[in-house]
Formats: structure tokens, C-alpha cells, sequence
């Protein structure tokens, strides 16, 4: 627990049986009982929350995995096009982008 073993811990509560009056022991009870209370309180919220971003990235992982197929699909069909229209695109394509001379009259 936190580096400290038994041994340590018993002469801790000795100690503080030892320096704390006995008539201020139920504030320190009340005390610890809160902090105990509040660590519990935050380690389920922790754990809430970690357990909300695994379902999410579950969530996401069929999307994830859907948005691939579906590039890879529209990739492939790029890919596949006859070698016929790939010539006429390539040659649209050239013709368009070269720029056009001026003629001097």
C-alpha cells in the first residue's frame, strides 16, 4: 500500500494514538472517513471514464475499417480502368494543360 509495510504503518497509527487527545479522535475518523470516501469516489469516476473511451473506440473501429474498404474500393477501380481510356485521359488531359501561343498578326 503506497511503499509503506505493515510494520511502518502500525508506528505510524502508534505514534498518532500517542501525540492526537483522545476527545479529538472521532473529528479524525470523520476525517479519514471522507478522504476514503472521496478516493473511492474518484478511482469509479476513473474508471467510468476509461471505460466510456473503450466502448467509443470499439465504436469507431468498424468505421474506421469501413472508411479503408471503401478507399480501397474507389482506388482499385481507378486502377482498373482499360488501358484505351487511360490513353484518351492522359492525352485530355496533356492537351488541356499546355498553355495555348499567342499569335502575332
Amino acid at each position: 500500500m503506497f511503499g509503506i509495510s505493515w510494520a511502518e504503518l502500525f508506528v505510524i497509527v502508534l505514534v498518532a494514538i500517542l501525540i492526537i487527545p483522545s476527545e479529538n479522535w472521532p473529528d479524525v475518523a470523520r476525517f479519514l472517513a471522507k478522504v476514503v470516501k472521496f478516493i473511492r469516489n474518484l478511482i469509479w469516476k476513473i474508471s467510468d471514464a476509461s471505460e466510456n473511451i473503450k466502448e467509443q473506440i470499439e465504436l469507431e473501429k468498424p468505421i474506421n475499417d469501413l472508411i479503408k474498404n471503401t478507399t480501397d474500393d474507389v482506388l482499385s477501380s481507378f486502377s482498373s480502368i482499360r488501358p484505351d481510356v487511360k490513353k484518351s485521359i492522359s492525352k485530355t488531359i496533356k492537351t488541356k494543360s499546355k498553355p495555348k501561343a499567342k499569335s502575332k498578326k
